[in-house]
C-alpha cells in the first residue's frame, strides 16, 4: 500500500468519451472523473488518492454521502463511472478557501491532517495476527509508491525489470546471524516494529517453516557476510485473500513467493536482487519483462491474467517496476521501486484487502 499524501496538483482536463455532464481530470497517470466545466486544464485542485478514508463533514460537503466504499461509506477506492476509470477525488475543499494551491503543488504541501484524511488500515484475520513482541532488529518492508502517481521516477529508456504482483499477505522474515534469531512478521506488524511469536497456528510462521526460509537466510548471511538478511515474500491461497493461484493456506503448504532480499554488510543496509540470489532455492514472484522503460509498456503489462498458477485462473493484480541497478530515487526520497495495478483487480467485485 502506498503512503497517504493530499496534496495539490495541476490538472490535465479530458474529454469524458461517453458522457457529455462529466469530464476526466488527470493528475499524474491517474484520472479521476468530475462534473464538466469544474476545471480547465491548467487549474490547481486538491487530490486525494484511493485508500483514503474521508471525515462525514468532507463526505457531505463533496456530495459523496452513500457513495464510497467501506462499512461506513467513507473510504475512497477506483470506481468505474460511465465506462471510464476514476481513481481518487478531485475537490476544492471549503477549508482551502484562499490557498495558493499554486505555490502549495510547488512545495509539496500535505494537506491530510487539515482536512481529517487518513489512511485506510486493512483487517488482520486470526491467522494473520497473533502475539506480537518488540523487534527493534526486523527489517521492515516498504511502502512502494505507484507509477502513476510518480509517471517520472524512471528515466525513459533506463534498464527495468518487470514482476508480477501477487495478492496475498506480505511476509517478513529477518535472519540475525551472530545469534541465528529467526524473527517472522507482517508488513503491518513489521511496521510497528513488532514480530510474531510462533505458534503453528500463525500463517506467516507456517509458511516460512514450511518452506524452509529460516535455512535459506541462514546460507545466505554466510555467502553475503552478512549482519542480518531479510527475505520478503507473498503468502497467499484460498484462506488468505480472493485470488488464490491455486494454492491453499487452509492446511498444507501456503502459497508463496519471494520477491526482495535485503541485506546488512558492515553495518550499511542494502537492497539485492531476489532472483539472483534465490533462484532455485525459494518460489520467487514471475518475471514478467526487461527492458528499457516505457510508461506504456509498464501499463500494458499491469492488466491481463496472472501467470504464476502457469493457468491463467484468474485476473493480474499488476506489477511491480524496479531498474535494473538497484538505486535511489530523489524524487521518491526513497529506493527506486513502483508499482501499477491492473484496472480489472480495482474494480473486481467481492475483492479481499487483508493486511
Amino acid at each position: 500500500m502506498s503512503t497517504l499524501r493530499v496534496t495539490a496538483e495541476k490538472l490535465i482536463v479530458l474529454e469524458h468519451p461517453n458522457a457529455d455532464a462529466l469530464e476526466l481530470a488527470q493528475v499524474g497517470l491517474y484520472r479521476a472523473v468530475v462534473a464538466k466545466g469544474a476545471y480547465r486544464t491548467g487549474d490547481y485542485a486538491v487530490y486525494i488518492p484511493e485508500q483514503s478514508v474521508l471525515p462525514e463533514e468532507l463526505i457531505e460537503e463533496l456530495g459523496l454521502t452513500g457513495k464510497l466504499a467501506g462499512a461506513r461509506a467513507n473510504r475512497v477506492r477506483a470506481v468505474r463511472l460511465r465506462g471510464e476509470l476514476s481513481q481518487g477525488i478531485v475537490c476544492r475543499p471549503a477549508a482551502l478557501a484562499g490557498a495558493d494551491l499554486e505555490a502549495a503543488a510547488g512545495s509539496g504541501e500535505d494537506f491530510a491532517e487539515l482536512l481529517g484524511v487518513v489512511k485506510w488500515q486493512p483487517p488482520v484475520p486470526v491467522s494473520m495476527s497473533g502475539e506480537a513482541v518488540s523487534a527493534p532488529d526486523l527489517l521492515p518492508w516498504v511502502d512502494i509508491e505507484n507509477l502513476k502517481r510518480y509517471p517520472d521516477v524512471f528515466e525513459p529508456g533506463e534498464p527495468v525489470v518487470l514482476t508480477e504482483k501477487l495478492h496475498g499477505s506480505c511476509c517478513l522474515l529477518t535472519y540475525t546471524a551472530a545469534t541465528g534469531e529467526v524473527q517472522v512478521s507482517s508488513k503491518g506488524i513489521g511496521a510497528q516494529g513488532l514480530a510474531l511469536v510462533e505458534t503453528e497456528r500463525n500463517l506467516y510462521w507456517r509458511t516460512v517453516r514450511a518452506h524452509g526460509i529460516p535455512e535459506v537466510a541462514a546460507r545466505l548471511a554466510e555467502r553475503l557476510g552478512a549482519e542480518r538478511v531479510g527475505i520478503f515474500g507473498e503468502v497467499f491461497g484460498e484462506g488468505v485473500q480472493d485470488l488464490t493461484y491455486g494454492a491453499t493456506a487452509r492446511a498444507g503448504l501456503p502459497g508463496y513467493a519471494a520477491f526482495d532480499v535485503s541485506a546488512v554488510i558492515d553495518g550499511r543496509l542494502t537492497w539485492l536482487d531476489a532472483a539472483e540470489l534465490l533462484d532455485g532455492q525459494l518460489p520467487l514472484v514471475p518475471e514478467l519483462w526487461r527492458g528499457p522503460f516505457d510508461r506504456e509498456t509498464v501499463l500494458a503489462f499491469a492488466e491481463g491474467k496472472e501467470t504464476h498458477s502457469g493457468r491463467g485462473l484468474h485476473l493480474r493484480e499488476g506489477v511491480v517496476v524496479r531498474p535494473v541497478t538497484e538505486r535511489w530515487s530523489m524524487l521518491l526520497g526513497a529506493r527506486a521501486i513502483a508499482k501499477v495495478v491492473s484496472d480489472a483487480y480495482l474494480t473486481r467485485k467481492g475483492g479481499t484487502e487483508y493486511e
